[in-house]
């Protein structure tokens, strides 16, 4: 009987032993040097400092940020970041659920006296794949959320720049093997607020023109809204909108195929080299990879759209002032001018297409819009090649302007 409960017990002991491992095993320095690993294939150059753990805690000492091949001045993280509900699995990947940055309060400028403050700074859903796998599918995988709170930018006391706040999210779909599907991504950046007035104090030509058109504050939103599937690499941004009030709208999108993660994959590999960018060899593979990107991609369409909230007409009236006309005058003046810019381009075909879409949005600024979008999806290549007759390349890229519409 006795036997019999001490082996009870020793197996009871080693189970729970077992269960205790992963995270008695968790080694800090090999959770950075992953880190290091991951975004070194981005093109990315991450020196940490000390790293330490506590369960499933690792908190590093900071860490200085460089791109390889760039001679920029390196960026110093100089405070404690971070990671909880860390692990790691028996393939050598990890996970973590966030990594957490203080609140920065800091003065980064002496004259004028510059201060910024950023609360809220949060990574999570954190992956690092296995050691040796820097592959496009893995690398697209290592964050699912990006935000931060309020920012301020302050000028010898003044606020000068505000934002309510920052999101990136991406949402991962897999297949029944486990390999990635799809990713849904979005980015906002809420509530922009700036003040202008003091631009004048060091340029004040620029500051007259911010005062004349009343743009001494300005507020808006910025989104971004993405689709991506892997299989065909068929890469949709349905909105790329900078929304500001008595400005205006600007709207980019595009819709293309043949965005693959074997092409994403070419373009880290030529990132990660350790070839001068300037040499002969470097220029060659860019010119290499660019031929192979012009033949893989295809568009199947594109758009960037202007609704005007005020800044337009602004312009239009401050431009004839100058001129010394009135507006409606000055706008019969810029009408003459249209078909000779055009004109330039030496493509006749863009003028009917052009000028009076031109001219019906200098009679009544409200929108203007350029649209292409093929009869069907057209590669970069074939697009390259049609542009030997750009007649042709309006009709092959379905090129449409519409103003006010």
């Amino acid at each position: 009987m006795t036997m019999k409960t001490t082996g009870l017990m020793l197996a009871t002991g080693l189970a729970t032993l077992a269960m205790l491992q992963p995270a008695m095993a968790l080694d800090a320095e090999a959770f950075v040097d992953r880190i290091k690993a991951v975004y070194g294939a981005m093109g990315y150059d991450f020196d940490f400092g000390a790293a330490s753990v506590d369960g499933s805690t690792v908190t590093v000492d900071g860490v200085t940020i460089s791109i390889k091949g760039l001679d920029e001045e390196p960026l110093k993280v100089d405070t404690v970041l971070t990671f909880t509900g860390v692990e790691e699995f028996e393939d050598g990947s990890f996970t973590a659920q966030e990594l957490s940055i203080p609140d920065i309060d800091t003065e980064f400028a002496s004259d004028p006296v510059g201060h910024i403050s950023v609360t809220g700074m949060v990574l999570q859903d954190l992956w690092l794949p296995p050691e040796g796998d820097t592959s496009a599918e893995a690398m697209m995988q290592t964050v699912g959320r990006m935000a931060s709170g309020p920012l301020v930018v302050s000028r010898d006391g003044a606020e000068v720049i505000k934002i309510d706040g920052m999101e990136a999210t991406n949402d991962f779909t897999f297949d029944g093997d486990d390999a990635l599907e799809s990713i849904t991504s979005k980015v906002t950046i809420s509530n922009i607020w700036a003040d202008l007035s003091t631009v004048g104090e060091e340029e004040p030509e620029a500051g007259a023109v911010i005062e004349a058109l009343g743009l001494t504050n300005i507020n808006g939103n910025i989104s971004q809204s993405m689709v991506w599937t892997m299989a065909d690499g068929h890469l949709i941004v349905d909105e790329g909108l900078m929304d500001f009030d008595n400005i205006g709208a600007l709207n980019v999108t595009f819709d293309v195929t043949g965005f693959t993660l074997d092409v994403l994959d070419k373009l880290y590999a030529m990132q990660a080299s350790d070839l001068d960018p300037t040499s002969e060899e470097a220029q060659a593979q860019q010119m290499m990879m660019g031929m192979e990107m012009a033949q893989a991609l295809s568009i199947v369409g594109a758009s960037v759209r202007y609704d005007d909230k005020g800044i337009a007409g602004k312009l239009l009236d401050m431009s004839a002032a100058e001129a010394g006309v009135d507006r409606a005058q000055y706008v019969e003046m810029l009408k003459t001018m249209v078909p000779a810019m055009v004109a330039q381009s030496g493509v006749p075909a863009l003028n009917d297409l052009v000028v009076p879409q031109v001219n019906a949005f200098l009679d009544d600024p409200q929108s203007f819009e350029v649209r292409v979008a093929p009869p069907s999806p057209t590669s970069l290549l074939v697009l390259a090649a049609a542009a030997a007759n750009p007649a042709s390349l309006i009709t092959a890229l379905g090129l449409t302007v519409q103003a006010n519409q």
